[in-house]
């Protein structure tokens, strides 16, 4: 009986190759159809997320429309854009702050305008300054990239001083309170004086520019409490006006919705004034603050996606994990379902929050209700 070594013994070179060739290609041809079963069971599997994404999706697009009541806030220049939206209406968008909120803190942003224009051209060298060690070296690098000794501040810097000049020289007719008129009139003055200095000396540096910032924060602090004061009145004022509008029921079951970006998003201050107007056993799932990377086009929009989204998983969460209650609360929340797995399996421990100054800010009397807002 001929074994494979005998036959493969008594063939040509030609044939054994031939016979090798055909063995490769029989061996790959069964591997192709693995492969290809394997890539199909996993788009199957793929299938199965996609299906619940569109299932979820358009749960949350009929769900928009059934959100009710809600108050949706918009951070902008003039204190606040507030929008509420009652079974499914729009009933109303308002800017409630008063004027001189605006006005006050325009004059106050002057020391950031004159450094935004001088930014560039400061020295990437931390000056012995009391503040030196709380400035980065490393970001002031980069924010002072133009080359040592470029004089191409002169002329922005000019032209922002002449706006500062006009402003200053019509500011009596503003009819701004007393006390917000001088603190205005002290930080115009000190700011034009402070430009014409250094455009005279063609030069300037941060030891400089921290003087005249020191001389003027005491006047920015009375703009702040005006428009602090400003905010506070025309927002509890609007509340109260809207509660008496859709009644208490429906206030009691209020959302509130704040869009901000994310140097505003801790402590926003439309959040600290409105939390002290709602229902105080609800106002910590019901006060959702939205940090974006930048104003969306249509903010209503995005507010009320997110937050359909977020009722959504409310009740999917208690559903779903029914068993696991820590699971479900992170569903609820802000916490992502693997970061607890993630950190069993890295040794690592949850950041916790200090909420104690916003605790302190937010447990005021509520102008209202009349009773200490409870955090």
């Amino acid at each position: 009986m001929a074994t494979r070594r005998g036959f493969l013994g008594t063939v040509t070179a030609a044939g054994a190759a031939t016979l090798l060739t055909q063995t490769q290609a029989a061996t790959s041809a069964s591997a192709a159809p693995a492969a290809t079963d394997e890539k199909a069971a996993r788009d199957a599997i793929r299938n199965v997320n996609a299906g619940m994404r569109a299932n979820y999706a358009s749960l949350k697009s009929e769900l928009i429309k059934h959100l009710s009541p809600v108050i949706v806030v918009q951070n902008n220049a003039v204190g606040g854009r507030f929008t509420l939206i009652n079974n499914g209406v729009r009933v109303e968008t308002v800017d409630p702050v008063p004027e001189y909120f605006e006005l006050a803190k325009s004059i106050a942003h002057i020391p950031l305008g004159i450094y935004s224009v001088i930014a560039a051209y400061l020295s990437d060298q931390v000056p012995n300054i009391p503040n030196a060690e709380r400035i980065d070296p490393h970001d002031l690098d980069m924010v002072a990239f133009k080359t040592p000794g470029d004089k191409g501040w002169t002329t922005p810097l000019s032209s922002y001083r002449t706006t500062l000049n006009s402003a200053l020289t019509m500011l009596p007719t503003a009819n701004l309170p007393d006390d917000l008129d001088t603190s205005c009139t002290t930080i115009l003055t000190e700011a034009v004086k402070f430009i014409d200095t250094i455009v005279k000396a063609a030069a300037f540096d941060m030891v400089a520019f921290n003087r005249f910032a020191a001389t003027v924060y005491p006047s920015i602090r009375v703009n702040m409490t005006f428009a602090a004061t400003a905010q506070i009145t025309g927002i509890e004022a609007l509340m109260k006006r809207w509660r008496a509008l859709i009644g208490e029921q429906a206030w009691s079951d209020l959302y509130v919705t704040v869009l901000s970006i994310w140097t505003t998003s801790d402590l926003n201050q439309a959040s600290i004034i409105i939390r002290r107007t709602m229902n105080q056993a609800k106002v910590a799932t019901h006060l959702i603050d939205l940090p974006t990377v930048e104003t969306p086009s249509d903010p209503i929009a995005v507010a009320l996606d997110n937050l359909a989204r977020i009722v959504q998983d409310n009740v999917a969460a208690e559903m779903v994990f029914n068993t696991d209650l820590k699971v479900a609360d992170a569903l609820k929340g802000k916490e992502d379902l693997l970061s607890d797995e993630i950190l069993k399996q890295i040794g690592g421990t949850a950041p916790t929050a200090d909420t104690a100054a916003f605790s302190a800010a937010a447990a005021a009397t509520c102008p209202i209700t009349g009773r200490t807002a409870a955090v």
